[in-house]
């Protein structure tokens, strides 16, 4: 029986729409509008006054509810599908439709709710890149793209202030597939909604199903990864520079979104050879904006990460993050060694080492194994040490690597030949620079301190650790010379990491996000645009 249809039920009846019985009536609803949208033909346009009456019927209405309704009101909308511009109007329309619609709803589940609009961005951007933006209205359309995606990401900072992470409704009643095929229609494939994230997180999230916590965190990274295409799209401009402003900026963003399921799946992105947005960008392209993200998630402390930021998190969750950080930390020392990079693979296993992550790890590994595990015991510091540590406990029947990719890419560390492996922390005859420094997001911290009284003092250790790491990449010209001929390295390459200034008052250009809390960037952190692109 379809419920919504020829008036056969009159959701304004009271009581209704009520307890359980409101959720038997959004789950017929479902159902009806489902089995409509498989037909040769399909009519939507009743279905939208009974949505709009679910989702006007909760203060805090079900994702769902909201997700359908917008879905159907975009739908019923004649849009123009051939004109670019046209295209990013419809798309900012409906940007501040799902807006409105989600006013009322928690801050998680409103960023949750973009995805579609990240969905046509992607669609617009790919088919203007196709096309080479060979015509002024494309020109003009890519500006217009920008400008929709900083606001986007204006507003996702804004979402992401306080940090928190959703209770209750945190898992969909709906299949999430089924929520893909409202906005696509039946055939089609529905792993294409999310065309900046890797298939395997793609597949995850639409097959396996998942939550508002990790559709949040999938729905920031399109849009940060988008931004970043954006800004290596653009021709004539010093890579250096570009290069300092990307990094800054990322560092700058993921500590003001402070999500950690937004960064698991950044960190979970770099393990594919391939990062998503390749069609956007060239093979060099490509390269820095591996290289900047490598930068972001491994030299970079965020104290939303430290004992005291995870302790409250699922433990899954918190695994499965550690697991992927640690896989990606190996991955990126072998990328630098074996593109010749020696200097960059030293610093970033001293700051592997110097961070609050092996502690995690052997923290998480006590808990499991249920008996005291000590840091300077068998396991060692480095990521190949651990991973080879970890493996080895699972041998023994403990789990670590949950994730069939993970465990993959973990097994393969020791395929990787170490005859040529060189030492990595050979710090004693490294000369001080004062122009090299790493952030650590550690702002008004002074100890990270963890359950167990195991903390450590991140003014002083970390901070100086990380500046030895920083110390490790400058060569002087005799060490480089020695170097040479010890190990028939060819030309020296001399590497400078920009100082991130990211106090409260660092100023990026272009437009402020404000409502920032806690630690990091300070309450004014910035995470929008930090230069205009006005020029283009």
């Amino acid at each position: 029986m379809e419920l919504l249809k020829n008036d056969a039920l009159e959701l304004s009846r009271p009581g209704l729409l009520v307890g359980e019985s409101f959720n038997l009536v959004l789950k017929q609803a479902i159902e009806d509008l489902l089995a409509e949208i498989r037909r040769e033909t399909p009519n939507t346009t009743c279905f939208i006054d009974p949505f709009y009456q679910l989702m006007q019927s909760r203060s805090d209405p079900p994702l769902v509810s909201v997700w359908v309704y917008a879905a159907l009101t975009f739908r019923g909308r004649n849009y123009a599908k051939d004109d670019a511009l046209d295209r990013v109007a419809a798309a900012k329309d409906l940007f501040l439709l799902i807006k409105a619609c989600s006013s009322s709803c928690s801050r998680l589940k409103s960023i949750s709710l973009l995805a579609p609009v990240m969905f046509r961005i992607c669609e617009i951007v790919s088919e203007l890149f196709a096309r080479g933006l060979s015509s002024k209205r494309d020109k003009r359309a890519v500006r217009e793209v920008k400008s929709l995606v900083d606001t986007v990401l204006g507003y996702l900072s804004i979402c992401s202030c306080e940090g928190s992470y959703e209770g209750g409704d945190s898992e969909m009643s709906t299949v999430f597939a089924d929520l893909v095929r409202v906005w696509l229609g039946s055939g089609e494939n529905s792993e294409r909604f999310f065309p900046l994230l890797t298939d395997d997180i793609s597949r995850a999230l639409i097959r396996g199903g998942c939550g508002v916590n990790y559709l949040a965190g999938a729905v920031i990274a399109e849009a940060f990864l988008l931004k970043m295409c954006l800004k290596l799209h653009v021709k004539g401009v010093n890579r250096s520079e570009l290069e300092k402003e990307l990094r800054s900026w990322a560092v700058a963003s993921i500590t003001g979104f402070r999500n950690s399921y937004f960064f698991e799946t950044l960190v979970r992105m770099l393990i594919q050879t391939t990062l998503p947005g390749a069609s956007f960008l060239g093979s060099e392209d490509q390269a820095l904006l591996r290289k900047v993200l490598y930068d972001a998630i491994i030299l970079v402390e965020y104290s939303f990460l430290d004992h005291e930021g995870i302790a409250d998190l699922a433990t899954e969750h918190v695994k499965n993050l550690l697991m992927t950080r640690l896989i990606v930390a190996y991955e990126a020392m072998e990328y630098f060694r074996e593109h010749g990079d020696q200097t960059l693979a030293i610093c970033y296993i001293n700051a592997f080492s110097s961070s609050a992550l092996p502690s995690q790890i052997m923290k998480l590994a006590r808990r499991e194994i249920g008996v005291e595990l000590k840091a300077s015991g068998s396991a060692g510091s480095s990521p190949r040490a651990l991973i080879k540590w970890l493996l080895e406990l699972e041998d023994r029947g403990l789990r670590f690597f949950s994730d069939s990719l993970l465990k993959c890419r973990a097994k393969l560390v020791f395929d990787v030949s170490v005859a040529n492996e060189n030492p990595v922390l050979e710090l004693e005859d490294k000369k001080q620079e004062d122009d090299v420094l790493f952030y650590i997001d550690n702002k008004g911290e002074e100890k990270d301190v963890d359950e167990d009284g195991e903390g450590k003092d991140i003014d002083e250790s970390m901070t100086a650790a990380f500046i030895a790491a920083a110390h490790s990449m400058e060569m002087t010209e005799n060490e480089g010379k020695k170097r040479k001929q010890r190990k028939g390295v060819g030309k020296e390459k001399r590497i400078k990491f920009l100082t991130y200034e990211l106090a409260e008052n660092a100023d990026l250009q272009g437009e402020r996000s404000k409502g920032f809390g806690g630690d990091g960037v300070g309450s004014t952190s910035e995470v929008d645009n930090p230069s205009s692109d006005e020029d283009e």
